[in-house]
């Protein structure tokens, strides 16, 4: 089973079987999940576990060993092109340019998506103003913190408006602060135009706090899948999430600062796995 809800409508994104090898080692073994329209899912698991390779895969970066998998109704590897234009997607390595201003990396975005000329204005003043980045949108981005910096990455994500948001560790490296703002427009996200998103996530409060499902995943696998309330009550009426993992998996995992500080804590663990 995948967890889905009974009755629901048609999945925004399917798995069956979905691998990946290297050489010997399965990143990724026989995931088994279905996201539903207007879901925000969660990948949870400590560095390593399969997310990050994973929703390369759902993003058509990289092509499975085994199994398929589709995204928006389309195939990830017969109909990437379709897949592409229907999704957005935010990595954990930097993808923001420090040497141009945030209202320049959204008109770069804008074009690489091909939105046409007479509505990128419109679109960037949109999204500026939708993650509360209007006062500094013409300063550069490597003088932004942290927290503005996932915000304007979430706003090129959103800028060709996707059906289906892929965010990999959202609030990686950002302060409490930083990471309440951003969890603040996913959820304004989510309920104002429904999109659909798929995060990953090491941090059990983030996944509890936004996450409608979600899957545990250890080694590659998934262990358990579900609302973070029922996996919660399963346990005992007092657990938590982090009870549900060591349950899961039997381990714990744990949970910035300037455009340098985010540009290296990223790519340290992006390293990592």
């Amino acid at each position: 089973m995948d967890g889905s809800p009974v009755g629901s409508p048609a999945p925004v994104i399917a798995t069956v079987g979905l691998r990946r090898m290297y050489g010997s080692l399965a990143a990724v073994d026989d995931l088994n999940i279905t996201v539903q329209p207007g879901e925000i899912f969660g990948l949870l698991g400590p560095n390593g576990a399969g997310k990050s390779t994973t929703i390369k895969m759902l993003t058509t970066l990289l092509p499975p060993s085994a199994g398929s998998a589709r995204v928006a109704g389309f195939d990830v590897v017969a109909q990437a092109p379709e897949v592409r234009r229907r999704i957005g997607y935010v990595p954990q390595l930097l993808s923001a340019d420090g040497g141009l201003t945030g209202r320049e990396n959204l008109t770069l975005s804008a074009k690489l998506y091909r939105i046409p000329r007479e509505e990128r204005r419109r679109r960037i003043a949109d999204v500026l103003a939708f993650m509360d980045l209007d006062a500094a949108a013409d300063h550069l981005v490597r003088t932004y913190s942290g927290g503005m910096i996932r915000r304007l990455e979430l706003a090129q994500a959103m800028l060709h408006r996707p059906v289906v948001l892929f965010l990999d560790e959202p609030t990686i490296g950002l302060d409490p602060v930083a990471r309440l703002a951003v969890w603040e427009r996913l959820r304004e996200l989510k309920g104002e135009s429904g999109t659909t998103i798929l995060l990953s996530t090491h941090d059990m409060e983030e996944a509890d706090e936004l996450c409608d499902r979600l899957a545990v995943m250890h080694q590659g696998s998934v262990g358990l899948l579900g609302a973070p309330d029922d996996l919660k009550a399963a346990i005992g009426p007092e657990a938590t999430l982090a009870d549900v993992f060591i349950r899961s998996v039997g381990g714990s995992i744990d949970q910035g600062g300037t455009y340098r500080d985010t540009s290296r804590l990223r790519s340290a663990l992006r390293r990592r796995g």
